[in-house]
């Protein structure tokens, strides 16, 4: 016994009724309890209306402060507030006369209340509506009463307006409205809602029972169009959704809201979802438990309605003509009045619930890129995100920005806390630092979860391969900028090389996070929009690459010195080049032959100059991984050049760093230095000791504050390949591969966050809608990730 919802026959709840008939259980649908005249006996109808009246006036109250307008609704509270009823009559007087006494913000009147709906539900909304001063008015009137809108009489009064379906549905070819004919054939009709009676509404109270064969009562293209229109900014400013039917009645209508985060907002024209109460959008309260915000009311009045019958069906009185009435399914069968569900069972079969239940992603991280992958994943109505983060503060600053996503504390060293977030979520997305994924990769592969991370394969991540493909587990690596889309545009033209016969020789690839040119001036030609640890570590790598069939290697420290000083990629652009990790390995991964290639070879752009002072840094050891340190930048600086006690002159710090590193004091070089030092504040004694575990971490951390962006500046990403084709005629063709993106200064957004969240993002999707297939440790190498990846 129980509220089943699959009496309507939709598809997505078909599941649910032949798991009942497969288990020959008796379904007795609370819904159906009926009596002889088919009014409903056990409900929650009415108190749903009360709550979501009282959360309505609430909401609205609050959205007319955040647009900068005081009212005597901000007086309302949301229903759970209030012990019972009784205090709620109590608060609905006083803001009654508040409205008596002062009035409503002249900006919006006349406040005009559209309710839908002639059942419980808009009983109980009008039961609260019906204690504020107002007036009742029909649809006939609306055009006057707004023409006359700065009339007195609307600045002390609310304006009721309760519509029926002849009020706002019409025959397509013309004819008066016909209740039976609409009942029967309501395809023969249209809704003009949108026309004739939202453009005058400011808040709808929605309580209709609708089904897909009708027509909606507003489309989401509807709600646009009123929207855009300026004059009507003061109308549809709020939707108390009591029927809470997603995408039903209402098509913009997509999810259920919560008690803790009542209100999203939508903005159809720009087809945002958003819950900022100061940016555009109507509000809506969509949510699906409301009597609970009224328990003491709501559970006497239900138990009191069910009882009789709960004590008959103890009894084993099944004849109970309430409950037979109520029976869906028994022994395995349709009761007669639900055997035309039999066609819908038939019309649903083999979907699979994965496919039509909401789909759930638990990111874990909440640093930078999170945004832009939140942001991607959360556009899909069907998809709640949790974000998980250590820090919970920073997590719901992010999650408060977004539909359908919350925030929670997650420590992963935590085994069953961790594994209880990974078993409630389809996909995990890692986005914490590289080191800590193999442990989430543990716990996706022992809960039977996907997973999605943008760093690279490590030999910890790849001893689990075997064990995700047993457990029928993705765990998708690399899906970044680089790695990421970088593995996907070169496997697209390397895969359509292959495909007409030709054979790749040649692979240059080069990808660099930067500033933008016009935010690089400094000696190093670099901001940090995240920690540097990492980009000052990739300089302490090795480096393998083979170029004009002649394999190199860089030993670990040297990077820097053995830069390419000139990439001529694009003229406006003065890169340098540091070569990027093992180039060798990836003729294995992207499926080529090293033997039958002249060149293979990956690299990270930089501007010139950068690899001048970094590699002076490494010889002045302050890029060192022992030996922790406690001191001011000054004293870190003058222990690095052997500086003397008192040594604060410029001259002095210059011959110092020339005897250092076996130069002159007048070189160009020093010169460099003296003023990135600068730049970096270590020439100030005054500035505070800093707490470091080695000397990387120290300069980490001076860079990360000397060298961040600031309001206005922006950063940019450059990505491009170069590939050799050998052709099967023999004629050998040069392919070229480009992206050049920049950070958002408006927004703050970077582009190296957008451009690692967002394919991590598309990826996360691809699996939540069971687009990939393969299993195991992978990258995105493989033609059903990075297709649908380049098109999206």
């Amino acid at each position: 016994m129980l509220f089943s919802h699959t009496h309507k026959g939709q598809a997505y709840n078909m599941d649910s009724l032949r798991e009942f008939l497969g288990r020959n259980i008796r379904l007795i649908d609370y819904e159906l309890m009926t009596d002889q005249k088919g009014k409903r006996l056990v409900l929650f109808g009415t108190h749903a209306g009360y709550a979501g009246m009282i959360d309505g006036l609430h909401g609205l109250g609050q959205r007319l402060l955040a647009l900068g307008y005081n009212s005597p609704l901000i007086h309302m509270g949301q229903a759970h507030v209030y012990p019972n009823l009784e205090c709620v009559a109590t608060k609905l007087r006083h803001v009654a006369d508040i409205i008596s006494d002062q009035g409503l913000p002249d900006a919006f009147a006349p406040m005009v209340f559209t309710f839908t709906g002639a059942g419980n539900v808009t009983k109980g909304a009008r039961a609260i509506f019906d204690r504020l001063p107002h007036d009742n008015i029909t649809v006939d009137e609306l055009p006057k009463i707004v023409a006359d809108r700065f009339n007195p009489r609307y600045k002390n009064r609310l304006l009721a307006l309760q519509v029926s379906a002849q009020d706002y549905v019409e025959r397509i070819d013309g004819g008066s409205y016909d209740r039976a004919e609409y009942r029967e054939f309501p395809d023969r009709y249209r809704s003009v809602f949108a026309q004739k009676i939202a453009p005058y509404t400011t808040m709808l109270v929605n309580g209709i029972y609708w089904e897909s064969r009708y027509p909606r009562l507003m489309t989401t293209k509807d709600l646009a169009d009123i929207q855009r229109r300026r004059e009507l900014k003061s109308r549809m400013l709020a939707i108390a959704d009591i029927s809470c039917d997603i995408g039903g009645s209402l098509e913009f209508m997509s999810h259920a809201s919560t008690i803790d985060s009542p209100f999203f907002y939508v903005d159809a024209v720009n087809g945002v979802e958003h819950k900022d109460i100061e940016k555009p959008g109507v509000q809506i309260n969509s949510i699906d438990n409301l009597p609970t915000e009224l328990p003491f009311e709501a559970s006497k009045h239900f138990g009191d309605s069910l009882y009789p019958y709960a004590k008959a069906l103890a009894l084993g009185n099944l004849s109970d003509p309430v409950l037979s009435r109520a029976v869906i399914c028994q022994n395995g069968k349709l009761e007669a009045p639900h055997a035309h569900l039999e066609k819908n069972l038939a019309a649903a079969h083999g979907i699979r619930v994965a496919d039509t239940r909401r789909k759930r992603v638990l990111l874990v991280g909440s640093g930078m890129v999170s945004q832009p992958l939140v942001d991607y994943l959360a556009r899909s109505r069907d998809t709640d995100i949790t974000v998980a983060s250590n820090n919970l503060d920073e997590a719901r600053s992010l999650a408060c920005q977004f539909p359908n996503t919350q925030a929670m504390q997650l420590d992963i060293s935590d085994t069953r806390g961790l594994d209880a977030s990974v078993r409630g979520s389809d996909v995990v997305v890692s986005l914490i630092p590289a080191p800590l994924h193999p442990q989430l990769a543990d716990a996706a592969i022992r809960n039977g979860r996907h997973m999605v991370t943008a760093s690279y394969i490590s030999p910890e991540m790849e001893s689990l391969n075997c064990r995700a493909r047993d457990a029928s587990v993705t765990i998708l690596n690399e899906i970044g900028l680089d790695p990421g889309i970088d593995h996907c545009s070169a496997m697209k033209i390397i895969d359509e090389a292959k495909s007409r016969g030709a054979t790749v020789r040649s692979f240059i690839s080069w990808c660099g996070g930067l500033t933008a040119p016009e935010c690089s001036a400094n000696e190093l030609g670099y901001k940090f929009s995240w920690s540097p640890r990492g980009v000052l570590t990739a300089g302490l790598n090795a480096a393998k690459f083979k170029i004009n069939k002649l394999e190199r290697t860089i030993e670990s420290g040297s990077l820097f010195a053995q830069k390419f000083g000139r990439v001529p990629l694009f003229p406006g652009f003065a890169f340098e080049g540091l070569a990027n990790r093992d180039s060798l390995q990836y003729a294995d991964i992207y499926g080529l032959k090293l033997n039958d290639m002249d060149t293979m070879f990956r690299g990270t752009l930089r501007y010139r100059g950068f690899a001048e002072i970094l590699d002076a840094m490494y010889e002045l050891g302050m890029l060192s991984l022992d030996n922790a340190v406690r001191m001011t930048p000054f004293e870190f600086l003058a222990s690095r050049i052997n500086l003397e006690p008192g040594q604060f002159d410029l001259s002095q710090i210059a011959h110092a760093l020339a005897t250092r590193l076996n130069t002159t004091p007048t070189s160009p070089l020093v010169s460099r230095l003296i003023t990135a030092f600068s730049e970096f504040g270590m020439l100030d004694p005054t500035h505070r000791a800093i707490h470091a575990p080695t000397h990387l971490d120290f300069m980490s951390h001076i860079l990360q504050s000397s060298l961040k962006f600031t309001s206005g500046e922006r950063d940019m990403v450059c990505l491009f390949h170069e590939f050799g084709i050998e052709e099967p005629s023999g004629e050998y063709n040069v392919h070229t591969s480009s992206m050049v993106a920049y950070g958002d200064a408006e927004s703050g957004e970077t582009a190296m966050a957008r451009t690692v969240g967002v394919p991590a993002a598309i990826a996360t999707r691809l699996l939540l809608e069971g687009k990939i297939q393969t299993r195991g440790v992978i990258r995105p190498t493989i033609g059903e990730i990075y297709q649908p990846l380049l098109e999206r």
